[in-house]
């Protein structure tokens, strides 16, 4: 039998044959592993591995960076929807706490899994009842162009909200307290003690003008902006039984916990700690505040037409 030149007759030495498998490639014998590797494997990858083009290089990037804003977007959403979101302050009725252009950001945990406290910034949607707390649009108009683009960014929350339906003001009293003022210079009581609010913009009244003597009912709490002559707050929404004019929980967004731009009014928006340290619980938490209590006249005044969200 005459031998085959492409075909070696010889096994490599030291090599059961078992291992040895041998295939026709292009008419020539290649020794090669019988699970079907190739020992010419290395030399065949560096053959495969040609240079992108510029086009392919360009399209992978562009493919990467998709990838990274979806994500980035898929993560804003969810963290706005159910942990955090930022709103930009467009009034003067939390001054000098916040003012004007303020970026803050709110946590959606309170209420929730953390409870409501008195002193607490909150932000919550216009409460509609009887009457809406704010007169109309608290923004300037966007572009037309830019309108749609601006709205989807607010969406997934990497733009602050726009304050058109939301207000911001401080929690004074809970369910059950009894909230009262004069409506002169004296001190706001709540469950019968007098509090020092620290807050309050200078020169402005604690209540500035306005009486009101009222049990906060359940469900709801009573809210009142910093800048107190200034603040279209639960005192000009009231009819004096406590109820039209307190915020229900569950139109509050969340507390305010932080003042993040700009740079130069960076803060920690704490509750003071001494202001309602001394209020005792209130007695019960009724449906419905007791009738015995006075009825105050809600003409508004100009402050409270000049008041929104904030």
């Amino acid at each position: 039998m005459s031998q085959n030149p492409g075909r070696p007759d010889d096994l490599t030495p030291g090599r059961p044959s078992d291992d040895i498998d041998l295939s026709e490639q292009g008419g020539v014998y290649v020794a090669g592993d019988r699970d079907g590797g190739d020992l010419n494997d290395a030399e065949w990858e560096e053959e495969d591995e040609r240079p992108r083009g510029p086009l392919q290089t360009i399209l992978a990037g562009l493919r990467e960076l998709v990838i990274v804003i979806v994500l980035a977007m898929a993560l804003s959403f969810v963290v706005k929807t159910w942990l955090f979101q930022a709103f930009y302050i467009p009034s003067g009725s939390m001054e000098d706490t916040l003012v004007r252009d303020d970026r803050v950001i709110v946590s959606k945990l309170t209420p929730g899994p953390f409870d409501l406290r008195r002193g607490d910034v909150i932000v919550f949607e216009d409460p509609g009842v009887p009457t809406p707390w704010l007169s109309g649009s608290t923004t300037g108009a966007r572009s037309t162009l830019g309108g749609p683009f601006h709205d989807a960014l607010v969406y997934v929350g990497l733009l602050p909200e726009d304050a058109d339906n939301h207000l911001i003001k401080r929690v004074i009293g809970l369910p059950g307290d009894h909230v009262q003022a004069d409506g002169s210079t004296g001190k706001i009581k709540v469950n019968g003690v007098a509090i020092t609010e620290p807050y309050i913009k200078p020169g402005d009244a604690p209540s500035e003008g306005k009486a009101f003597d009222i049990v906060v009912p359940a469900g709801r709490v009573w809210v009142m902006g910093d800048h107190r002559s200034d603040s279209a707050d639960s005192r000009y929404h009231d009819d004096g039984t406590g109820r039209t004019g307190s915020v229900p929980i569950d139109k509050i967004v969340g507390r305010a916990l932080f003042v993040v731009w700009p740079i130069e009014h960076v803060t920690w928006l704490g509750v003071p700690a001494r202001t309602f340290e001394q209020v005792p619980a209130p007695a019960k938490t009724p449906s419905v505040s007791p009738s015995s209590i006075p009825t105050v006249p809600t003409t508004h005044t100009t402050a409270a037409t000049k008041a929104a969200a904030g």
